[in-house]
C-alpha cells in the first residue's frame, strides 16, 4: 500500500461526543460496506461520516470528538496497520480503532489486538456483530473522566507503598517502630496483601538497608527440595549434588531472610529453622560443620499459625520465636479509599512500563473496580490494572478495558457501595471527614492519622470546605 500523507495532525482542541451518541468516521470502505452501516446504524444514537481515503481522514481527526475510527485494511497490510496506528497516537482524546477486514487470519488479529486495535471485524459487516460494538461502546461514552488522584500526600516509606486508608496506620505504625531493631517478625494477613513489600520496608529502614535482602516462598517449593535451597548442600550430599550450593540462610547473611508462606513447611524443616534462629548457625545438607549466620529472619504467613499449633501442624517453640513483633496487614476490602490510590498508582507505573500515560479514570470503571470483592486482594488489582493498561487505547481507564464478565453480571454492578461516593473527590473528601471526625477536629491528630503532613491536610480542607 502506498500511503503519502504524512501522519501530523494540526494542533486543535478535541471535543468529546455527547454522551451516549457515538460518533463513527468510515475510511475507505466500499459502497456495499457503507449501505450495510447506515442501514445497522438506524434507530440507534450514532452519526456516520464517510471519507474516501487518509487526507480527509486526518483532517476529521484533527477536529476531535470521535468514538470509532473504521478502516478497511487488507489481512496482509500490515504497513497501513501500522500507519493508523501511528496516527492514532497522535489524536487528542483518541478514538478506538476499528479493523474491518475480510477473511482475517488469527495471526492478524492477534497482532492487530497487541498494537491496540479495539476490534477487529470479518466482512461481510454482520447486524449482531455490528450492534454488540455499538452497544459497547455507548456504555464507554456514558461514563464521565475523572483525574487520577495526586499519590504524593499518600505514598510511604522506601518501598512508595501507598494508602490513604486507617486500617493501613498500625502497619506503617509497626513498620517505623521494628525496623531499627534486630528483632524476627511475623506478618500475618491474606494471600495478595502486600506482606513482602512490608518485609522489604522493614529491612530498608533498618540497620541492615544495605545488606542483602533475600526471599523465598516456602510453600513453592517442594519439599525435598525446600531444605537445600534454605541451608544449602554439600558436594555429594544427594544424587545430583554435583558441586557445593550455598543457600538462603548464607546469601542473607548481615541481611534479612524473608521465609513467605512459612505455614506451609513441614515439622522437621521448622525444627530446624528453629534451630537456626536460637543458635544463630546452620549446616548445609550432607556436611557436618556448623556454619555462623548473621540474619534478621522476617516470616509471614496466610495461615492461621495458632490453629496450626493446636492441631499439631505447627511448633509453638518456633512460633513465639518468629512473632516477637506481629504485624497483620488488612484485606483490601478493608482498605477504604485504597482502590482508587492503588490504581491511579498501577495505572502509572505499568503506563510507564507499556509507554503509555493515563490522566484519569471513568466513574464507571471506578464504580466496577470498588464493588469487585478483590478475594485475591491487592495483587489480584495489581494483575487487573496491568490487563487494563495492555488493552486501554487511551489516556483514560474506561469500564471497557476491566474485565467483561464485571460488565456482564449484573449484581457485580449492582453491589452496594456503602459509603455512596462515586468520584475520586468525593472520596478523598470523605476520607478526610470521616478523619476529622474520629479527632473530634483536631487537624494534626486527623494528619498523623491520615498519614499526610498538617499543611497537605489543611489544604484539603479548604479545596473540600472543611
Amino acid at each position: 500500500m502506498s500511503v503519502t500523507v504524512q501522519p501530523d495532525l494540526p494542533d486543535t482542541a478535541a471535543a468529546a461526543p455527547a454522551p451516549g451518541l457515538v460518533r463513527i468516521l468510515a475510511v475507505d470502505v466500499e459502497p456495499g460496506v457503507w449501505q450495510d452501516l447506515l442501514r445497522l446504524g438506524q434507530g440507534a444514537q450514532v452519526v456516520i461520516e464517510r471519507v474516501a481515503d487518509a487526507a480527509p481522514a486526518l483532517r476529521a481527526l484533527a477536529g476531535g470528538g470521535w468514538s470509532l475510527i473504521l478502516v478497511s485494511i487488507a489481512p496482509d497490510s500490515e504497513e497501513k496497520l501500522d500507519w493508523w496506528i501511528e496516527v492514532l497516537r497522535r489524536v487528542p482524546r483518541r478514538p478506538r480503532l476499528v479493523v474491518l477486514t475480510p477473511t482475517p487470519s488469527l495471526g492478524f488479529v492477534l497482532r492487530a489486538t497487541q498494537l491496540g486495535v479495539y476490534d477487529v471485524i470479518p466482512l461481510p459487516l454482520g447486524p449482531a456483530r455490528f450492534q454488540e460494538l455499538l452497544k459497547k461502546v455507548q456504555a464507554g461514552e456514558a461514563e464521565t473522566p475523572l483525574p487520577l488522584p495526586d499519590l504524593t500526600s499518600y505514598t510511604v516509606g522506601p518501598t512508595l507503598m501507598v494508602s490513604g486508608s486507617a486500617a493501613m496506620l498500625p502497619v506503617f505504625r509497626g513498620i517505623s517502630q521494628v525496623a531499627p531493631s534486630t528483632a524476627t517478625v511475623l506478618i500475618e494477613g491474606d494471600s495478595g496483601t502486600g506482606k513482602e513489600l512490608v518485609a522489604r520496608a522493614i529491612h530498608l529502614q533498618g540497620p541492615r538497608a544495605s545488606r542483602p535482602f533475600i526471599a523465598i516462598n516456602c510453600a513453592a517449593i517442594p519439599e525435598n527440595l525446600l531444605e537445600s535451597e534454605l541451608f544449602g548442600h554439600e558436594k555429594g550430599a544427594f544424587s545430583g549434588a554435583i558441586a557445593r550450593k550455598i543457600g538462603r540462610f548464607e546469601r542473607a547473611v548481615g541481611g534479612t531472610l524473608f521465609l513467605d508462606e512459612i505455614g506451609d513447611m513441614s515439622l522437621v524443616l521448622q525444627t530446624k529453622i528453629l534451630r537456626a534462629v536460637q543458635e544463630r548457625e546452620i549446616e548445609r545438607v550432607g556436611g557436618s560443620e556448623p556454619i555462623p549466620v548473621d540474619v534478621r529472619l522476617i516470616a509471614a504467613t496466610h495461615r492461621d499459625l495458632r490453629g496450626l499449633i493446636a492441631d499439631g501442624r505447627f511448633r509453638e517453640d518456633l512460633y513465639y520465636r518468629l512473632a516477637v513483633v506481629t504485624l497483620h496487614l488488612p484485606r483490601l476490602s478493608e482498605r477504604d479509599g485504597d482502590i482508587a490510590l492503588l490504581t491511579a498508582s498501577f495505572l502509572q507505573e505499568f503506563g510507564q512500563r507499556y509507554g503509555k500515560r493515563f490522566t484519569g479514570i471513568t466513574d464507571g470503571a471506578l464504580s466496577l473496580l470498588q464493588h469487585h470483592e478483590w478475594s485475591g486482594n491487592v495483587r489480584e488489582l495489581r494483575n487487573v490494572i496491568e490487563r487494563a493498561v495492555l488493552v486501554a487505547d487511551g489516556d483514560v481507564l474506561r469500564g471497557e478495558h476491566l474485565p467483561e464478565s464485571w460488565r456482564t453480571h449484573p449484581e457485580t454492578a449492582e453491589r452496594a457501595n456503602p459509603t455512596g461516593i462515586r468520584t475520586l473527590r468525593e472520596m478523598e473528601a470523605w476520607h478526610i471527614a470521616r478523619a476529622l471526625e474520629q479527632t473530634h477536629g483536631h487537624v494534626s491528630e486527623a494528619a498523623r492519622l491520615l498519614g499526610v503532613h498538617r499543611n497537605t491536610l489543611a489544604r484539603k480542607m479548604k479545596e473540600y470546605g472543611l
